[in-house]
């Protein structure tokens, strides 16, 4: 949303709603493994010493929001990875966290939810190979393929690097878990979807950005949205500029991929949203492609697309910049 809102209104009568994606987003992207950090809209102040039960509550939120986030965003990465060119990827269809996963603050109270040196499997999504496989909310990742799984504070990153040449080189793989005490051993199908990460951003400004690799959308924008289908309108345009090459050709990578690494941490620096934050407006000609091409996706990921053209008018109308 960074670049100049210009929907494309006379586009939207002229599409139909398809069916419903298959296979629902994989969370766990192999190789591109990321954590994603919010807190509510009210949260302890910055100043203060936050104690322990408002900071299992800033983590709760961030469960909360992220299944959201992901939910929505499953059936667009999905049902469109033929038009994400270069960028679609095998993933497998679950979120995985350690204790390590939060702000260095947020260990402990991380700990007291349950959160431990393991991988811990956080979210499964309905009808993904991970929930065919069986794959619960809450199993321990023991092994990859006979090896072991990582365990401390850099689980998540060396795991993604056992799973990334796995992933892009198979049509399963088989995991070991560890649930209730009892070891068990499953084969994942794996499901192809675009490779674009899928992050929250911890600030209340209403807005959303992509740098070619990753999509965030702002805890302000969450609040704004009425219904899931106004957060997939937003999804699926950030989506079609990095599916089309915008970030890149505007040389807004880097720009936006440090925004974006801000905006993650549960206490971003806030100084520089209040104007661009150096992004470069999006051409016209450049957001009107992203907008006919996000209407395509979100037709073939099943959304109705009936209300696109009254939401970014009231976006255009509270928010103008």
């Amino acid at each position: 949303m960074h670049g100049l809102l210009q929907p494309v209104l006379n586009q939207v009568k002229r599409l139909s709603p398809a069916h419903a994606a298959l296979f629902p987003l994989a969370l766990l992207l192999a190789g591109c493994s990321t954590v994603s950090l919010d807190t509510p809209t009210t949260r302890p102040s910055t100043t203060a010493p936050v104690t322990e039960s408002a900071q299992k509550q800033v983590l709760r939120s961030i469960t909360t929001q992220q299944d959201r986030l992901y939910r929505v965003a499953a059936p667009l990465l999905v049902s469109n990875a033929p038009l994400c060119k270069g960028n679609a990827r095998n993933l497998i269809g679950f979120s995985a966290k350690t204790k390590y996963s939060f702000s260095e603050d947020y260990v402990e109270a991380a700990q007291s939810l349950g959160f431990e040196d393991r991988l811990q499997v956080t979210g499964v999504l309905n009808n993904s190979g991970a929930a065919r496989a069986g794959i619960k909310r809450g199993d321990i990742l023991d092994s990859v393929e006979g090896k072991a799984m990582p365990q401390g504070p850099n689980a998540e990153r060396q795991a993604a690097a056992i799973l990334g040449p796995l992933v892009s080189s198979r049509s399963s793989v088989k995991l070991g878990l560890i649930r209730n005490g009892n070891n068990s051993t499953v084969t994942v199908p794996l499901t192809l979807a675009c490779g674009f990460g899928i992050e929250l951003g911890n600030t209340d400004n209403v807005n959303a950005y992509s740098d070619s690799r990753r999509v965030l959308v702002t805890r302000g924008m969450l609040n704004f949205v009425r219904n899931d289908n106004e957060l997939a309108y937003v999804l699926a345009k950030e989506l079609a500029h990095n599916a089309l090459g915008h970030p890149a050709q505007q040389r807004m990578n880097a720009t936006v991929g440090g925004i974006i690494d801000n905006l993650t941490r549960i206490t971003p620096d806030t100084s520089a949203l209040g104007g661009s934050g150096g992004v470069k407006p999006m051409p016209q000609e450049s957001d009107a492609a992203a907008d006919r091409l996000a209407l395509y996706m979100l037709v073939r990921a099943g959304y109705n697309i009936d209300g696109a053209s009254s939401f970014w008018q009231r976006l255009a109308n509270q928010y103008p910049a």
